[in-house]
């Protein structure tokens, strides 16, 4: 266990040792030194970690170790390259970003000790899709809601500042849906007809998809949002395939998904403008439109710039792509490490995914099975739509790499999927009890007892039932001969076989 335990921590000082070099040398070569306030709060973070980590051995301890070290490295990176623009644009946002990360280290431990068994979550399941639609629906208040860059995702707290509930919004509708499934993945098992080999659900259980279609395509009109509403009708679709095993589930989807898509980009103009954007992004009169192509395309460059190795901490112009610290981190990332920078980002993200999706096949509960994937896919799906609009894969829908991407909201809420999904991988590499301690031979002696007592029981019983029956048939045996003899004719036996009796020494 010792052995483990140091391998464990070796990683997670690994993951320190890293991004101690890379804030190291992105700030010797552009301010010379590593700056005090840096230092301290890179200091207080680390320290918050080795807690953590230790809260994790004490009540967690058969949790997954892979975990923490991927995400510290991830913040490591983002935070680096927020700081290396900052440096530029002469504003504080790494600052506050390492600021967000103490709150969600102490956020984290407090989940670590006091959610020792999440399947406690389940039972607040309608608690939680009330918290989540309210979270969800937030920014549409006419007082606290925003609305930047035309999305309206946002609320201004007095004290706090701007808050994205949607963020938060994915983990309480995550407890729902993985609660409604688990309860009602029978029902949605069944199947229906068959078409062209696949069969689909029958017409009555679909209303559950149809609602969550409706509800995302709620959000697209009223808070301009492609991305999270993109994000929930995914991750209900994803749940719902695993909970039933049926791949009609995902065809349809995909197609409501399309018929969505087509009808959003014809209807509104922003999904519209950034269809345009994707399919012609050097067109010039698109390039110098206000809302353009002019994003991504210099996005484009940074990455093209970078090459293999990319031209070094603190040695590119990551500044030059407008959110080139929140949306288009990948491409600042690209730019200064280049392919091999981002191809070693995606191998982080991939660990995480890949350790949950085991978390989620090892868990004997099925309501942890759900969650796990749900939270899991929920993550690939937002990593794959940022990385896939930065590279033109597919058009941009306005979502932001979780951890590296600037923003508290962002960081906090994948802070504490995170840690569910080290509560959820305790339960399932929990070993199974020993059959060889004393308390179990124990039981198994005093059920081998009760049974002994049991047949011996049963069989002192069968032995007075047989008495009882002989003692009846005696009885009616005594009571036809004496009847017989009173009316004058020689008993029978009552019992077969009856032979007649004649006269003495005669024959029949």
């Amino acid at each position: 266990m010792i052995a483990l335990r140091l391998r464990q921590i070796a990683l997670l000082l690994a993951s320190f040792l890293l991004c101690g070099m890379a804030f190291y040398q992105m700030f010797a070569r552009t301010e010379g030194g590593m700056p005090t306030r840096f230092t301290t709060l890179l200091t207080i973070c680390a320290v918050l970690s080795l807690i953590f980590w230790a809260l994790i051995n004490h009540f967690q301890p058969y949790a997954s170790q892979v975990l923490q070290p991927c995400v510290v490295l991830l913040t490591g990176i983002g935070a680096v390259m927020i700081a290396r623009i900052d440096h530029e644009k002469g504003t504080a946002v790494a600052q506050r970003q390492l600021e967000f990360v103490c709150i969600a280290i102490v956020l984290c431990s407090l989940l670590i000790v006091f959610l020792k068994d999440y399947r406690v979550l389940r039972r607040f399941s309608y608690v939680s899709m009330v918290v989540g639609l309210v979270l969800l629906l937030s920014p549409m208040l006419p007082v606290f809601g925003q609305e930047i860059n035309g999305a309206r995702i946002w609320i201004k707290l007095p004290g706090i500042g701007q808050v994205q509930p949607g963020e938060f919004a994915k983990l309480f509708l995550a407890f729902f849906f993985a609660a409604y499934l688990f309860d009602h993945r029978d029902q949605l098992a069944v199947g229906g007809r068959k078409v062209l080999g696949l069969q689909l659900p029958r017409i009555k259980d679909l209303g559950p998809i149809i609602i969550v279609w409706f509800a995302s395509m709620g959000v697209l009109i009223l808070q301009h949002d492609l991305g999270t509403s993109l994000m929930f009708f995914a991750m209900f679709v994803g749940m719902l395939y695993v909970s039933t095993g049926r791949l009609s589930w995902l065809v349809i989807g995909f197609i409501a998904f399309a018929f969505g898509a087509v009808a959003a980009a014809s209807i509104f103009s922003h999904v519209g403008a950034r269809v345009e954007v994707w399919l012609h992004p050097f067109d010039p009169s698109l390039y110098d439109r206000v809302g353009g192509s002019y994003q991504i395309v210099n996005g484009l460059f940074g990455l093209a710039s970078g090459g293999l190795l990319g031209t070094g901490l603190g040695q590119g112009m990551p500044n030059l792509t407008p959110f080139g610290n929140s949306d288009f981190i990948y491409a600042s990332v690209g730019e200064e490490l280049g392919l091999v920078g981002c191809m070693g980002v995606l191998v982080l993200y991939m660990i995480i995914i890949a350790s949950g999706f085991v978390t989620a096949m090892k868990v004997k509960d099925g309501f942890g099975k759900l969650l796990s994937s749900g939270l899991v896919f929920t993550m690939a799906f937002q990593v794959f739509t940022v990385v896939g609009g930065i590279t033109l894969v597919i058009p941009l829908t306005g979502l932001t790499m979780p951890y590296m991407a600037a923003g508290g909201s962002s960081l906090i809420a994948n802070y504490l999927l995170a840690t569910l999904l080290i509560v959820i991988s305790n339960a399932a590499n929990k070993p199974a009890p020993e059959v060889s301690t004393d308390t179990f031979q124990y039981e198994a002696l005093a059920v081998l007892r009760d049974h002994e007592l049991k047949e011996r029981e049963a069989e002192v019983a069968r032995q007075a039932k047989d008495q009882e029956e002989r003692r009846a048939r005696a009885e009616k045996a005594d009571a036809f001969e004496t009847e017989a003899l009173v009316q004058g004719a020689a008993p029978v036996p009552p019992t077969p076989p009856i032979t007649p009796i004649t006269s003495e020494g005669g024959e029949r």
